[in-house]
């Protein structure tokens, strides 16, 4: 499991590189966003699996998160717009069973003996803890309106996915950088891939949100 694992990761990170450069709605950007979806919910599923094989209760409730991230997006621009049913209902509920137990790790990290949780501190735990919470805000939001459309449809696509492909970037760059050669096992230049991703996702949110410069088709 572990070999599908890193093959899935590796194959995540090409196929979403090329999604989230390409220009949206394109044909390079449909193909190879399809090839990161599959990829990243192997990765996510079979990453959860060995957590909890190896009692990484972090490591574990994040691969649920982005399996919920990449999915929650696909669905976005899967559907027509203003759609909503009860997959998003299910996946709300997701969303905040797996806010509320990273928040609950952070707070056990801080009154731990360590003050860590898996190895790590809390920060991670209490960040992801509210993407998750705050993604599910959205998904109320959204039934509420009865779907979405136009700007806040793409822009919720967007930020799912860009906020998967960061947490696949980091657990890669970041959480295994031990895996690197020691030259170029420095944390300033394993972080510039990372930093990346957020950038790009901030730049796509700004040229959707607030200059409204979107893409004809997305999907």
């Amino acid at each position: 499991m572990k070999l599908f694992h890193i093959i899935a990761g590796l194959l995540s990170l090409g196929a979403g590189g090329l999604a989230f450069y390409a220009l949206k709605g394109g044909t390079l950007h449909r193909k190879s966003g399809m090839i990161f979806v599959y990829a990243m919910l192997v990765m996510a599923g079979s990453g959860a699996v060995l957590a909890i094989l190896k009692a990484e209760k972090l490591n574990a409730v994040m691969g649920v998160l982005t399996i919920y991230l990449v999915t929650t997006a696909l669905l976005t621009v899967r559907r027509r717009a203003r759609v909503i049913n009860w997959i998003d209902l299910g996946a709300m509920l997701v969303a905040v069973l797996v806010g509320g137990y990273e928040i609950n790790l952070g707070f056990g990290a801080l009154h731990s003996p360590t003050g860590k949780i898996d190895g790590l501190p809390p920060a991670p735990a209490f960040v992801f803890g509210t993407v998750a919470l705050l993604a599910a805000l959205g998904d109320l939001r959204m039934m509420l309106a009865g779907g979405l459309q136009g700007v806040q449809r793409i822009a919720r696509h967007l930020w799912r996915m860009g906020a998967a492909m960061f947490i696949a970037t980091g657990s890669f760059f970041l959480g295994q950088a031990k895996v690197f050669p020691e030259q170029v096992r420095i944390i300033p230049l394993l972080v510039i891939p990372v930093l990346a991703v957020l950038l790009t996702l901030l730049y796509w949110l700004v040229r959707v949100l607030i200059l409204k410069r979107v893409p004809h088709r997305v999907s």
